[in-house]
């Protein structure tokens, strides 16, 4: 299926997953350049980061095959193959940078409503009762079920 063909499925898992993956060319471009700031916004950027690095895994499931990683963390991101808790792992990552507007407003504040529209989209989709789909260019439909 192409990614045109997906996108016409109406499926929110897909559009999620798609989201996500802007999420971490956000989370880690923005979490950079944030870290140059002289106040306690330097450890939110350093979460961002690590945000970023974390969804990579979790939104592009054949890296798991390819990177080695332990057992423990492939366990955790296998976690979120269901709709409902990547939706709260979104919005418990939105929730975090959001945090970070109270020592100052900056940048992060972009990933934090990325990361808040990637977990409605993931809500969504929980709620319309559509089963989690991966998106095939991404790695999910035949790759990941072998990982699982």
């Amino acid at each position: 299926m192409s990614l045109v063909e997906e996108l016409k499925t109406r499926n929110f898992s897909i559009y999620g997953q798609w989201i996500g993956v802007l999420c971490i060319i956000l989370c880690i471009a923005l979490g950079i350049a944030n870290i140059f700031h002289a106040s306690l916004v330097i450890i939110f950027s350093i979460i961002c980061i690590v945000q970023g690095l974390v969804v990579v895994f979790v939104e592009i499931p054949f890296l798991l095959r390819i990177c080695p990683v332990t057992e423990r963390f492939s366990n955790f991101i296998r976690f979120f193959n269901q709709n409902w808790p990547r939706a709260a792992f979104y919005i418990g990552m939105a929730t975090i940078q959001y945090c970070s507007l109270i020592f100052m407003t900056t940048s992060l504040l972009v990933p934090a409503v990325f990361l808040t529209i990637t977990s409605m989209c993931y809500a969504l989709a929980a709620l319309k009762h559509q089963e989690f789909t991966g998106s095939s260019t991404l790695g999910g439909a035949g790759i990941a079920r072998q990982i699982l």
